[in-house]
């Protein structure tokens, strides 16, 4: 059985004295957790929470965005090998945000991904609906849509990636799928990554939208959710150490 994997998504928050207050709870408190652990602080902040994370190894360092280009006159983007130099375990491709408000398309998401193989760097891919998405009855047809971007240009080593399903109306809002809700897309997505590999079962899919210390537990009971990314509660300590231990 895969280990699950609980990633935090700090988004654009954080600075030196929160952050170093932050991990250091997270790593006072953690002990040996049974699943995978990854915090993805911005991408000014690498540098310091690489160091802070230097030794430990129940939390592993994860970055938000990469640029779907290798180098070159692309000022602010930072590249999958600037990732790997701060020792980059996992990055987050496509959120939902990103493809909002920096109009990035699935085929951006797709060389994203394309990038970040190629450095050794493990790819969150994110696919998730609208509110008005899922009530005009499109919600499987846009995360299949998503995915299949991904698929069609890194079918080679699609094995390699992990998935997550982030419905965008349960973004930020305190609403959340229901588990049965999370766990019929999360079917849908196994069953589109075995078409696509015969090593699906190495991939993990994870649900990411609002999952807090209340409900993980129940979501992570489902058969097809593999672990969270998760928003909010990554900012406490406390909730973040709760999510880990219903992985477990």
């Amino acid at each position: 059985m895969t280990k699950k994997l609980i990633a935090g998504n700090w988004k654009m928050n954080g600075g030196l004295d929160a952050n170093q207050a932050l991990v250091l709870e997270l790593l006072a408190g953690i002990g040996q957790p049974a699943c995978d652990v990854a915090v993805c602080p911005p991408a000014p902040y690498l540098g310091q929470v690489q160091l802070l994370l230097a030794g430990s190894k129940a939390v592993e360092l994860g970055a938000q965005d990469v640029s779907r280009h290798e180098s070159g006159a692309y000022t602010g983007d930072v590249s999958a090998a600037m990732l790997k130099d701060f020792g980059v375990r996992y990055c987050i491709v496509g959120h939902s945000e990103r493809r909002q408000h920096q109009a990035e398309s699935d085929v951006h998401v797709a060389l994203k991904v394309q990038r970040a193989l190629a450095a050794g760097i493990t790819p969150i891919v994110c696919v998730g609906e609208t509110l008005r998405e899922r009530e005009e009855g499109m919600t499987e047809f846009i995360v299949k849509r998503q995915l299949s971007a991904v698929v069609h240009l890194n079918g080679h080593c699609i094995s390699e990636i992990v998935v997550a399903y982030e419905p965008v109306w349960a973004i930020g809002t305190g609403q959340t799928a229901t588990p049965s809700q999370a766990q019929q897309v999360h079917a849908v997505l196994r069953a589109q990554l075995k078409a696509a590999t015969e090593h699906a079962e190495r991939v993990r899919i994870l649900y990411g939208g609002s999952m807090n210390a209340a409900n993980a537990a129940e979501l992570l009971a489902q058969p097809d959710i593999d672990g969270g990314l998760i928003g909010g509660a990554s900012l406490k300590a406390p909730d973040f150490l709760k999510i880990v231990a219903a992985a477990g």
